[in-house]
């Protein structure tokens, strides 16, 4: 697979900005106005033209976004893999793993989201960490500047972490089970953004533009279209994981409820990123290998689609791949070009960093973030898969200490969350969605 990369227009843009400013500093020269009003409205009709046209009509066939004809493309499956929840042995400690997992790669990650592998290890060698990290890191840039409103990047540091800091990977898993809560299994399209609406006060890409337009009036099924060039970004399938939970042992019914979810912002390949994640959550509570689970993640979208073969790609080379950078190098040889925060090149990382971690969850994690890109994602992921086969008692206690039962929040009017309290509760929606499927 190929990709063209985009001409660098970012420069002469800049340079335009600045042109600009001069020449209003210098008096406004005459038509500056008018010069700005002309690039905007040419930009705005190159926009316009990319919104309305259409791709190959093969592509097309093989990467629906109609559920129905997304489950007629699948290969042969396992939908279902016990005849209970009850069946799934020690589901509450591992349900606790995949949790912490995911809450341990995610933090580990977030403190160096998109950094370039050579700044990941300066800054370890500027805190004395390892390189690749094998703990929270000592020292990060930037300590003073907040994300998502709430935690400065200090907070995410060894020494002063306090709970669970806050990051989207982790808001949208919380996300999900507010949705269940209240609206129950069987919520809609609609239920999730008003939900995103009510809580979320800040979002970014494709979730971003999909809230603009819920705000503008546009109808609920096409909010994740109308001008959003995002839709097969990784925004998605960061919201997979509570999917999965709630559906532990069936990965049909995490698949269908990642896509209620995924259509809210996202279309084709980052919808069946969330539902191939999702499915592999869910099997993963069953199985000894989360490779495996992945495997199984993949019966759930279309056999065809770009992602399903970048998925079945990474997994025919995991064995051979070394370290960190082989993985990076390989998955930057694939797909050149491809935009650092896609779908489908982070999802090659995951499996590249399973491979390389197998059951150690802190090689794992380890390793996916420092292969960069879009590393408190990948790692979240790659931690709760791991997680939900080994459980609470698979991962080292240095992991778990910092976040004690506290899970920071910036969701509107909620500051925090309990630990315990998330697992008690994913816990009762989990036979709540069980009960649902088996008596429907």
């Amino acid at each position: 697979m190929s990709y063209l990369g985009a001409p660098d227009m970012k420069k002469q843009l800049e340079e335009i900005i600045h042109w600009y400013e001069l020449r209003q500093d210098q008096g406004g020269g005459l038509g500056v106005d008018e010069l700005m009003g002309e690039l905007d409205g040419v930009m705005a009709h190159v926009r316009d033209q990319f919104q309305e046209m259409e791709i190959c009509s093969r592509l097309s066939s093989q990467e629906p976004d109609d559920l129905e004809a997304i489950k007629l493309l699948r290969p042969e499956g396992d939908r279902r893999l016990v005849a209970r929840l009850a069946d799934i042995a020690d589901f509450d400690d591992r349900l606790m793993g995949a949790m912490m997992g995911r809450f341990a790669g995610c933090t580990l990650g977030a403190a160096v989201e998109l950094l370039e592998i050579d700044r990941m290890k300066g800054l370890a060698e500027i805190g004395g960490d390892e390189w690749p990290p094998m703990d929270y890191w000592q020292y990060v840039t930037n300590g003073d500047v907040l994300r998502y409103t709430k935690n400065r990047f200090i907070d995410y540091t060894r020494d002063r972490m306090c709970g669970v800091p806050v990051d989207d990977d982790i808001a949208y898993t919380l996300m999900g089970l507010m949705v269940v809560e209240r609206f129950g299994p069987c919520f809609g399209t609609a239920d999730v953004v008003a939900m995103w609406d009510e809580l979320i006060p800040i979002a970014y890409t494709a979730e971003e533009r999909a809230l603009e337009n819920y705000r503008a009036g546009v109808d609920v099924e096409k909010i994740g279209e109308v001008n959003n060039p995002y839709v097969e970004w990784i925004g998605a399938w960061i919201r997979s994981d509570g999917w999965g939970y709630m559906s532990a042992g069936w990965p049909e019914v995490a698949a269908e409820m990642a896509y209620r979810d995924a259509v809210v912002s996202h279309r084709r390949n980052g919808v069946y990123g969330e539902m191939m994640f999702s499915a592999a959550i869910a099997a993963a509570f069953t199985l000894d290998c989360p490779l495996r689970a992945i495997e199984i993640g993949l019966q759930e979208i279309p056999a065809k689609s770009r992602f399903a073969d970048a998925i079945r790609w990474a997994l025919s080379v995991a064995d051979d791949v070394t370290d960190y950078q082989d993985a990076r190098d390989r998955v930057e040889a694939q797909f050149k070009d491809m935009n650092i925060v896609h779908a489908i090149n982070n999802a090659c990382l995951v499996v590249f960093g399973i491979a390389l971690g197998g059951l150690d969850i802190t090689k794992a994690i380890s390793q996916t973030v420092a292969m960069g890109m879009d590393n408190d994602c990948t790692a979240a992921t790659v931690g709760s898969l791991i997680g939900a086969v080994v459980g609470k008692d698979g991962i080292p206690a240095h992991w778990t200490e910092p976040f004690g039962d506290t899970i920071q929040s910036y969701f509107n009017g909620i500051e925090s969350f309990s630990i315990k309290d998330v697992h008690a509760r994913f816990m009762t929606q989990a036979e709540k969605v069980w009960a649902y499927h088996q008596s429907s």
